[in-house]
């Protein structure tokens, strides 16, 4: 549609049908630059706001410039911010899923150049399926994990909730996690596990590395005994001795690089995930986050703000595979599982059910955004019609961009579950593999 149909269609009897059905306006969104700066259609209120960012857009006063009351404007304003945020955010579970299950595919022969994660994974999940036939139906594999632990930043969020509902008193909300689900520095003693990346003594079961004698999985060699029996290789069961070269869950002797599942009450070096004597220091969440009473619309905005901004602990992977046929095919399948499946399971296991919540909410929201501007065109004769006109030819691509963001996200993160049950899984396809408890 170019700038003069866009003004025609407008100004003209279609108008009032063209509300029914925003979409057929969305082409305006493209007509809008050749407007100018302003992106006006002559006659109507107010000018489009930059949509390069949520920033710019909750600075931008709809009210005011659309000549609407101060509920509608407000609505709108976080309405469209969770449009650009869920944007953001799917264009990172996209990338996260081609850089993860990209290399994957290539390495086992289904690869090539994909047009988005969710072709990516549907290679690599070929592969994986394919080389797991190589290896014969009496192969087992047994993968460890240390799960990926992505958290909402909480005073980042009250800062959002704050800013955009101004039912919030202080400019910002007081907000809560899901219960078991907080972390963060704790300067006293800490009840649960503590994330000891550094390296530090684990006082307790150790998921990662270990660099002295250990009780417990391996995926690497073990070097002691496996299941009570001399060992000098790899342990499908019980490891004994020192595990090299791969990943550990059990006790450890010495320094643990990893997440430590604390025995009891204990000073944590690192960051504490459950309880913590005294309050958190720097609050993150990994579950749900709950925020006060906001309108729905805030809620999503910020929701998917902060989501976008979560910080994610990186998965770690160690895959033992027994029995293989072919052993080029089984090293082949274990190097690029434990080099390329942990941005898999940020999206998967870290990112997964938060993501898919988010991207529920954000649709709902905007679905109801839409039908908002449909009803300002009754409001008020000729001016709140040319106004709903030119709501629609600012918001109507951004809105439609949200729509298929929201519904990529939960195909992202459905394909990305598939190929992790599926590196988990036996050589002969299902997943009854042998992995670590946490996964």
């Amino acid at each position: 549609m170019n700038r003069n149909d866009c003004r025609n269609y407008a100004l003209g009897g279609g108008l009032a049908i063209g509300l029914l059905v925003p979409v057929l306006l969305s082409g305006c969104g493209a007509a809008n630059n050749a407007m100018g700066a302003a992106g006006n259609i002559p006659g109507a209120p107010g000018k489009c706001p930059d949509l390069s960012k949520p920033e710019t857009i909750m600075a931008f006063d709809f009210a005011g410039n659309f000549k609407l009351d101060v509920a509608t404007g407000a609505k709108l304003k976080a309405a469209t911010a969770a449009a650009v945020d869920i944007k953001g955010f799917s264009d990172q579970i996209d990338a996260d899923l081609r850089a993860g299950c990209g290399p994957i595919a290539k390495d086992l022969g289904t690869g090539g150049d994909f047009k988005d994660g969710k072709a990516a994974c549907d290679a690599a999940l070929k592969g994986i399926n394919e080389t797991k036939a190589k290896l014969s139906a009496s192969a087992k594999l047994a993968l460890v994990m240390k799960p990926p632990r992505c958290s909402a930043d909480l005073n980042a969020y009250g800062d959002c909730a704050g800013k955009c509902d101004a039912s919030v008193s202080g400019g910002k909300a007081k907000v809560e996690c899901e219960p078991g689900k907080l972390s963060g520095k704790c300067e006293a003693n800490c009840e649960g596990s503590c994330d000891v990346q550094a390296g530090a003594k684990c006082d307790g079961t150790c998921s990662g590395t270990c660099d002295a004698q250990i009780s417990g999985s391996c995926s690497g060699t073990c070097n002691g005994k496996c299941d009570g029996k001399d060992s000098k290789g790899a342990c499908a069961g019980k490891c004994e001795g020192k595990c090299e070269g791969g990943k550990v869950e059990g006790a450890c002797a010495g320094k643990c690089g990893g997440d430590c599942k604390l025995k009891a009450s204990a000073k944590c070096e690192g960051t504490c995930s459950g309880k913590c004597s005294t309050e958190f220091k720097e609050p993150k969440c990994t579950g749900e986050v709950v925020p006060p009473k906001v309108s729905a619309d805030c809620k999503a905005h910020c929701d998917a703000s902060i989501s976008a901004k979560a910080e994610c602990t990186p998965a770690q992977v160690g895959l033992t595979v027994t029995g293989a046929a072919d052993a080029k095919a089984a090293e082949n399948l274990k190097a690029t599982l434990e080099k390329n499946l942990p941005l898999v399971l940020k999206v998967a296991i870290g990112m997964g059910e938060r993501a898919g919540k988010v991207a529920g909410e954000v649709s709902t929201v905007v679905d109801g955004a839409t039908s908002t501007i449909a009803g300002v065109s009754g409001k008020g004769g000729g001016g709140a019609a040319l106004a709903a006109g030119q709501l629609t030819a600012c918001l109507g691509d951004t809105f439609k961009g949200a729509v298929s963001a929201a519904a990529s996200i939960k195909a992202n993160v459905s394909v990305s579950a598939s190929v992790s049950a599926s590196a988990s899984g036996s050589a002969g396809g299902s997943a009854g593999g042998k992995a670590s408890p946490q996964l």
